[in-house]
């Protein structure tokens, strides 16, 4: 039997180019790098989070000294030396990938620079026990690495910019939560619109190497760990509504206000003052979050995961308040402008509130509830409902639940939208503003002219 020519001739085609191997070599080599640099930065804010809990226990009042202390020195930093290191950097990612944007002045959003001060700024935060998440600099950081590998590519190579944003990204999702199909899915949900589909093969292996980094340093168990799920029936179904509707409506509400608030959308005097005095700004806003932390007794400090993995194993205890204190926490150490996202903080929001929902509709089995609450609330107000569900079914092993996270992540996003626009769109266009602009040629007078 003969070998088919194409088929033998395209084998040597692919053989013979060596600047396609040399590029997908670079492009693994990387994509590895990206993943041990997310494993690292894990650490260290982990670290950082329990030095300031430590520090607490020593001292009740020390957050009320510390935290505004933290916040301001963030804000310092970050706008004496790296501006585009603040916030949560999912929107610098998006805003680096918009057509307006060309090489020079992508370096703004995203580059190796940002990338090692997103580290610091974020960890910082974290020692201050602000109520931030590190899995939207997760991004950004992976995507500076990513970007980074243009300089070791091979001239001409089919490899963009464009994809090793997408690839960066989206590999700082997976490899932050441990869970790489998420990355896959936020590549396709969350930062491409239109995926190059010469290297989309290419991109997603990527992204999948540096989950499965993560998962070779952290084992292949679940963040949460593993949630026993009972049989959903028919009781199921009004308790599970509740939450999809209220954690839509509380996510909608909660993304319009982060971005009416970090736009500058409302010219009031709070938002001149922290135009005008963004250090002070910081520092008031860190107190007020250690001034919640300390009547909540700790509870709102911090990224939330201690609180939600609690909550699943039944050790945690949630007060009714919980879901308004962490939210307005959460969105003054945003506000502030420090570096730091809300995905941690949002899935304790939505744990808090499916677990009071459940409670109650006195439904029996609450690990159920806080899975529904973590997902509605993460996909209310984030607006990536595929990326959320898979995130919340990854990280509790509820693939028992697929289709209620799912119905109940589509719907809760569903909901947000009729408030506001997609967050991370929203905040992007703000970042766009820092492009610079073309000055404008002055017109000679005229009586000079010829």
């Amino acid at each position: 039997m003969g070998v088919d020519r194409p088929f033998v001739q395209a084998i040597r085609r692919e053989l013979a180019d060596w600047r396609l191997w040399a590029a997908r070599a670079v492009v693994i080599a990387v994509a590895a790098l990206a993943g041990l640099t997310i494993v690292g930065f894990t650490w260290l804010t982990e670290r950082a989070l329990s030095a300031f809990f430590s520090l607490r226990a020593g001292a009740w009042w020390l957050p009320l000294l510390l935290t505004p202390a933290c916040a301001a020195v963030v804000v310092w930093l970050v706008r004496r030396f790296a501006p585009g290191a603040a916030g949560s950097g999912i929107p610098q990612v998006i805003a680096a990938l918009d057509s307006s944007v060309d090489g020079r002045s992508r370096g703004l959003f995203v580059s190796m620079r940002l990338a090692v001060a997103k580290v610091m700024m974020t960890s910082l935060g974290l020692f201050g026990g602000l109520s931030l998440g590190r899995e939207g600099p997760s991004v950004q950081i992976a995507a500076g690495v990513m970007l980074w590998a243009k300089r070791w590519l091979p001239r001409r190579s089919a490899v963009t910019e464009h994809g090793l944003l997408v690839a960066g990204g989206a590999a700082g999702v997976a490899a932050a939560f441990n869970t790489p199909l998420a990355g896959v899915m936020f590549a396709i949900e969350g930062l491409s619109r239109a995926p190059e589909h010469r290297n989309s093969g290419l991109i997603i292996a990527g992204i999948v190497l540096a989950g499965l980094v993560a998962v070779s340093v952290y084992g292949p168990g679940n963040y949460f760990g593993s949630i026993q799920v009972l049989q959903i029936g028919w009781s199921a179904v009004l308790p599970g509504f509740a939450i999809a509707i209220s954690a839509g409506v509380l996510g909608g509400l909660f993304a319009k206000l982060l971005v009416q608030s970090l736009s500058g959308q409302t010219a009031t005097a709070v938002q001149r003052f922290r135009a005008a005095r963004p250090v002070w700004f910081a520092a008031g806003c860190g107190f007020a979050v250690a001034l919640i932390g300390v009547a909540t007794n700790g509870s709102t400090f911090g990224s939330g995961y201690a609180y939600t993995r609690g909550l699943l194993a039944g050790e945690e205890v949630s007060p009714g308040s919980f879901v308004f204190f962490k939210m307005l926490t959460t969105w003054l150490s945003s506000w502030s402008g420090v570096s730091g996202g809300i995905f941690a903080p949002a899935l304790a929001i939505g744990a808090s509130l499916g677990n009071d929902i459940g409670w109650l509709l006195n439904y029996p089995h609450a690990p159920t509830m806080i899975a529904l609450g973590m997902v509605g609330f993460l996909a209310g107000s984030t607006q990536t409902p595929l990326t959320s569900f898979i995130i919340v079914m990854e990280m509790v092993d509820g693939h028992a639940m697929v289709l209620s996270l799912m119905a109940c992540s589509l719907v809760a996003s569903g909901i947000s939208r009729t408030f506001t626009r997609p967050l991370y769109v929203a905040l992007a266009e703000v970042q766009l503003t820092r492009l610079p602009t073309e000055p404008k040629k002055k017109e000679p007078p005229q009586g000079l002219q010829t």
